[in-house]
């Protein structure tokens, strides 16, 4: 089994700091390269680090993201308040425009993003962020990569040793009980940050029987994973 060489995005971000905590902690993870906005806070042997302000156009990384064989794609922004012109540049465009120039130079690569649960397939649904989601997804499916999958969580419950002083942990503090009530009233709805993160490292790995990767999937893979860590 080839030891994976990973690119992150979002990496500052809840999903993004998991997933680069489970990578820098995962025997099979050999290097990791976060393309980022802002310092990460995190140091690692395992870890470089790009700022980088325009995520829509990294032709300037040049030689820097060749050779990777594993992107985790968790960048992200709310479709609360944006017109459906802004959503599409900021998802769909934005998203579309880095994964091409990875998939151009890195055709071996696993490309992991982080959709979300609801997101409309069909691309003709009512609503705006799932159609939108949607076209995302089966458009990064088309692209020459080794394998895509699309993730599609739901709640997500945060762990620790993430950074406490995070507005996401300030705000789990008064919401955190929630999540042993929704995981008993519809288990395939929350889904623990650490099965995320380690079931994309796990699709990367072994792959999947699908592309598109409900909760249910995501704790099947992550279970998989942790089994064979022991």
């Amino acid at each position: 089994m080839d030891k994976l060489r990973v690119i992150i995005t979002g990496a500052t971000g809840m999903v993004g700091e998991g997933v680069l905590d489970k990578c820098l902690n995962h025997p099979d993870v050999e290097a990791v390269l976060v393309i980022t906005r802002k310092p990460t806070g995190y140091s690692n042997p395992k870890l470089t680090e790009i700022i980088h302000s325009d995520f829509s156009d990294i032709s300037s990384l040049g030689n820097s993201i060749l050779g990777f064989n594993a992107c985790y794609f968790c960048l992200g922004v709310t479709s609360v308040g944006k017109s459906e012109a802004d959503y599409t540049r900021l998802t769909y465009t934005l998203t579309l425009r880095f994964a091409t120039a990875l998939a151009n130079l890195n055709p071996d690569m696993t490309f992991c993003y982080i959709s979300g649960a609801g997101t409309d397939s069909t691309e003709k649904g009512r609503t705006m962020w799932a159609r939108v989601k949607g076209k995302t997804e089966n458009d990064l499916m088309k692209l020459p990569f080794k394998k895509v999958f699309n993730l599609r969580p739901a709640g997500i419950k945060p762990y620790l040793p993430l950074r406490p002083n995070q507005t996401f942990y300030k705000a789990y503090k008064y919401v955190g009980w929630i999540f042993p009530i929704m995981k008993m009233i519809n288990p395939d709805f929350v889904v623990d940050l650490e099965d995320l993160a380690i079931s994309m490292i796990n699709a990367s790995l072994t792959g999947y029987s699908k592309n598109i990767l409900e909760v249910k999937d995501i704790k099947i893979l992550a279970k998989t994973v942790l089994n064979s860590l022991h």
